[in-house]
């Protein structure tokens, strides 16, 4: 005829003096409904992702895979005729591999081919006329671009020998040994294009360019000439943003060089076009955001991320 008051939790203080033996709990009612959870909210970046993703699709390209965040400096670099004393490569700009420090998973008849239009060039090139290092090459990085992914792919491409026209994207991370501020950080994503077919040209490249930013809402475009050691020509692309009332630069692009092509197996009329851009500095100008802290790290208000409206971006 006495109310007891009975036990909800098992307590570490329970289980140290061995009370809760003899403790009567309370019965567990499993079909009672939990407390509605407040999880589940898509980030900004990811909003803006998908919608990258929709519109590559609708262009009719095939994701390639980018799970592969550690790289070698083989296809990394050396793969896209990007010589062993370049800057890039400097530790100072790339995160080193410690534990394994190197590769070997290596195709050798390509590294041959690599090698040798570093040292002496070939179909048309006269190389870069230094002595090429395969121990550089072997040495795993963490991948500062997305067209390390492109590299191996394109291989893939010319050893199944098809000679099929292909398009691909990608849109993952990168990383980079960069000083933090407002508009960089160490890790980031690069969003990347390429169209591989017979006889493309500067002119299919800025009609792919022109289709794809109308698509992203960017009529407005410019191509100033640029340099990359591994396309030739190279444009960057500025489009003018109506809120800045100014050009900004969007993205990168050129056609890959036939010293990247040509040892990999494709014949001399293959060509690659290819382009990218950063998908945190759109994702910062749809959402009115001026610092790249504010959008990721520790600092970013998980409220924001709650009650910011899906992207739709104007296309």
């Amino acid at each position: 005829l006495t109310i007891e008051k009975l036990a909800t939790d098992l307590t570490w203080e329970m289980i140290l003096d061995g009370s809760w033996q003899s403790t009567t709990f309370k019965a567990y009612n499993l079909n009672a409904m939990g407390r509605p959870t407040t999880g589940g909210h898509l980030h900004p970046l990811l909003k803006v992702r998908e919608e990258f993703r929709q519109i590559f699709f609708e262009m009719g390209f095939t994701e390639m895979p980018t799970n592969q965040y550690v790289e070698s400096s083989f296809w990394n670099f050396d793969t896209l005729f990007q010589a062993q004393q370049h800057p890039a490569r400097d530790s100072h700009d790339t995160f080193f591999i410690k534990s394994p420090a190197t590769t070997k998973a290596i195709p050798a008849d390509f590294m041959e081919a690599t090698k040798a239009i570093h040292e002496t060039g070939g179909f048309g090139s006269i190389g870069y006329k230094y002595e090429w290092q395969e121990e550089e090459a072997r040495k795993n990085i963490l991948r500062t671009h997305t067209t390390a992914v492109s590299s191996r792919m394109l291989y893939k491409l010319a050893k199944e020998g098809s000679g099929k026209p292909a398009k691909y994207f990608s849109i993952d991370r990168v990383y980079r040994n960069e000083t933090l501020d407002a508009t960089h950080l160490a890790e980031f994503h690069q969003i990347e294009g390429l169209v591989a077919d017979y006889d493309l040209n500067l002119g299919h490249l800025i009609g792919m360019l022109k289709e794809f930013f109308r698509r992203l809402g960017m009529t407005q475009l410019r191509f100033k000439p640029a340099y990359n050691p591994y396309t030739e020509p190279s444009m960057e692309v500025f489009a003018f943003h109506e809120g800045l009332g100014k050009w900004i630069e969007v993205g990168n692009s050129g056609v890959f060089r036939p010293e990247m092509l040509r040892p990999m197996g494709f014949d001399e009329r293959m060509t690659v076009i290819a382009w990218g851009l950063s998908l945190e500095r759109p994702t910062m100008i749809k959402y009115g955001l001026s610092n790249i802290r504010d959008l990721v790290g520790h600092k970013v208000d998980l409220a924001v991320v709650q009650s910011n409206p899906i992207c739709r971006l104007d296309k």
